[in-house]
């Protein structure tokens, strides 16, 4: 590993060190910290979830409110977001039984993605294409769309995804390729 790998790895597991002992503290500075890092990430988890942004943020005020709570559970081995999603997974999953006890196969499908572009053209051509693949995301079971939003939408390791779904590796792979197969049966090929 190289020096500046290694500066790395020990800036992170320090950075993890020092939020495990903030979190045991039940350090406001911090939880106002950890908020404000990943504030936009978690929201965006969660309304990929539960699909309605109300719900999305009382789920996001219990998932720190937990934090703050069960913040000597935190093991600084592991990532943080990765505990953190895990959280406000588990609370979205009993959100929706409370609401209706089904299953995690029927999470709401997602939202559109916002679009963004510099000319008009590219604009419609990114919006069409986000319909499409917004239309293949909703018609695939919900625990291979989560699998693939952890993966595509937020940037997550497969072992993260593992970690937070509770799932074996093999099982987060085999979600991801047959949701990903299963969509591009179902993507129209968007011409210019």
């Amino acid at each position: 590993m190289s020096t500046a790998a290694c500066y790395l790895v020990d800036r992170m597991d320090g950075e993890a060190e020092g939020i495990a002992r903030g979190l045991r503290r039940r350090d406001p500075d911090l939880l106002d910290s950890l908020i404000e890092q990943y504030q936009h990430r978690l929201l965006r988890y969660l309304i990929s979830i539960v699909h309605d942004r109300q719900t999305a943020e009382d789920i996001f005020q219990e998932t720190w409110v937990r934090v703050l709570e069960q913040g000597h559970r935190y093991d600084p081995r592991h990532n943080f977001v990765t505990w953190l999603l895990t959280i406000a997974r588990n609370l979205a999953i009993d959100n929706m039984r409370r609401k209706r006890p089904d299953a995690i196969e029927d999470l709401p499908p997602t939202a559109e993605p916002a679009m963004s572009g510099p000319g008009a053209y590219e604009v419609a051509v990114q919006h069409e294409q986000a319909m499409h693949l917004g239309d293949a995301l909703d018609r695939i079971p919900g625990e291979q769309r989560e699998a693939i939003l952890l993966r595509f939408h937020e940037g997550m390791s497969l072992e993260e995804i593992a970690a937070v779904t509770k799932c074996p590796l093999s099982t987060v792979k085999s979600r991801l390729y047959r949701g990903l197969e299963a969509m591009s049966g179902f993507v129209k090929e968007v011409r210019p």
